[in-house]
């Protein structure tokens, strides 16, 4: 081609040469994908749907069939197996995604720099086959469960933080009498311990002696054994012996604030490796979830009411689970967020933009509360014991087979406003104080109102009860409360509640 420049009419000149194409990039090749071998693994978020997934040809539709997971619509694939059948298959046209809302950072960035650090000492895994090179086919996931990385120039917080996070999570398979469920958890330590939820382990309370086996993110397949539950906290420890396991990076989640933005990662509906995430929606929430093994006394008089949202784990099973036979309520202080939490996502974690996990996935709110099969999945309202109360219960399971709980000694009903007829409530008021108790010893009278504990704002008597239950048995707590109009505190030592 040529380009007339002036001069004499009909002289042509040459265009001027192009300048050089800028080198090109020499790292990694286009459709290689990072494999993690250091860093974290959030907990498995239990169940998400994938948007715009399809059953495959002779599967059963979404919501057809029973809701157990054994028979689950989404067929052999929520278990990860092996089969070259798939249930799920990737619709025709798909539309290229719109951009995360998360902010986008170029290479060099701090972002860009924990992506390097998280992908420090791992290896570039070519397709499924770097997954397999153990040679254990049988045991492997039927898809890669690490987190593709095809673009670091243009890495946002989330990536980030689940590429650090997910060597650290875990897929929990539970199998007793029959029927099988699937979790998630978290590796604690090298020596193989992993915490997780104390319904996966026990397939919500219906298993006493289960069959527990755990699939890493690498793939490797290992049986594990249960080293204690605590029904309370909805918290239990299990042990794997294996080696080269990435420990979490555990966060703090007392520096929390609302609106953070947070990661969930475990393996909703058994899709392992899965990463979704939001804000922190709000701190301090308390919550009831109806337990089979849960003991049934409590500081509170009240049962909570069914107001047609009710709370519930998110079983294992992939069911709903009819939660109003159980004997009694656990209350749980948590963290809420809008990052998709399903069944299967229990006793995954919920990470930071660091990385670290600063919460344990545990519930979910359902906006049907009737018979079983009605639950409705994420809506957006999904809970996690916070970190530094599932350390501790971790940490004493692990020292002695079963964690504790503080005691105070009050019963206690909730208070409203003076003058007030509405339904808010505004602290938990003394009913009764048990003689000899901690309660009684700090000097706690018939007609306080708690308005906190610890600095936990304490609303009413669930709350209350959450607040004295985080704390271990014999620890110090500061408690606020009101008498007859004015202000006032005391510390107490707290009993053990498992001695009462």
């Amino acid at each position: 081609m040529t380009e007339q420049h002036g001069g004499p009419e009909g002289t042509e000149r040459p265009l001027p040469p192009r300048p050089p194409a800028p080198p090109s990039y020499s790292g990694t090749a286009s459709g290689e994908t990072y494999r993690e071998t250091q860093g974290e693994t959030p907990g498995n978020p239990q169940t998400e749907p994938l948007a715009n997934a399809v059953p495959a040809q002779g599967q059963p539709g979404h919501g057809n069939g029973p809701a157990g997971y054994g028979s689950s619509a989404y067929g052999s694939a929520a278990h990860g197996s092996t089969a070259s059948g798939s249930a799920f298959h990737a619709p025709a046209g798909t539309t290229p995604a719109p951009e995360s809302r998360a902010k986008k950072f170029g290479a060099g960035t701090l972002v860009a720099g924990m992506l390097l650090a998280g992908l420090f000492g791992g290896g570039v895994a070519v397709g499924a086959n770097a997954l397999l090179e153990d040679g254990n086919a049988a045991g492997q996931a039927s898809q890669p469960q690490t987190v593709v990385v095809n673009d670091e120039d243009s890495v946002n917080s989330v990536t980030a933080a689940a590429v650090k996070a997910s060597p650290s999570v875990v897929t929990i398979e539970v199998a007793a009498s029959g029927s099988t469920g699937t979790g998630s958890g978290i590796i604690l330590d090298e020596d193989g311990h992993i915490l997780t939820n104390t319904h996966v382990v026990t397939l919500g309370g219906t298993a006493a002696d289960p069959v527990v086996e755990v699939q890493t993110s690498d793939g490797r397949v290992l049986t594990a054994t249960i080293v204690g539950t605590d029904p309370l906290s909805d918290l239990a420890v299990i042990k794997v012996d294996a080696a080269d396991l990435t420990p979490a990076a555990l966060g703090d989640s007392g520096n929390l604030n609302v609106g953070d933005t947070v990661i969930a990662i475990g393996a909703p509906l058994g899709l392992s490796g899965t990463v979704t995430d939001g804000i922190v929606s709000t701190l301090n929430r308390t919550i009831s979830v109806q337990s089979s093994a849960a003991p049934e006394e409590s500081e509170s008089s009240d049962e909570p009411e069914d107001n047609g949202f009710g709370f519930r784990f998110a079983p294992p099973d992939g069911s709903s689970q009819d939660q109003s036979t159980a004997e009694s309520s656990i209350f749980l202080n948590v963290v809420q967020t809008d990052a998709a939490i399903n069944h299967g996502n229990s006793g995954g974690a919920l990470v930071n933009t660091d990385g670290e996990v600063i919460g344990v996935n545990v519930a979910i709110a359902s906006a049907a509360s009737g018979a079983a099969g009605e639950d409705s999945g994420n809506i957006g309202v999904g809970f996690a014991v916070p970190i530094t109360y599932a350390e501790r219960v971790a940490e004493e399971i692990i020292d002695n087979g079963s964690a504790t709980h503080g005691y105070l000694g009050v019963s206690v009903t909730p208070a409203t406003a003076s003058d007030s007829s509405s339904t808010f409530t505004v602290g938990a008021e003394v009913a009764e104080v048990v003689s000899g108790s901690p309660g009684e010893k700090a000097g706690l009278r018939k007609g306080d109102v708690v308005t906190s504990v610890n600095g936990i704002p304490v609303t009413d008597a669930q709350s209350l009860t959450a607040a004295i239950r985080m704390q271990p048995a014999g620890g110090k707590a500061t408690i606020d409360f009101t008498r007859d109009g004015k202000t006032d505190s005391v510390d107490v030592t707290l009993g053990d509640s498992a001695k009462q």
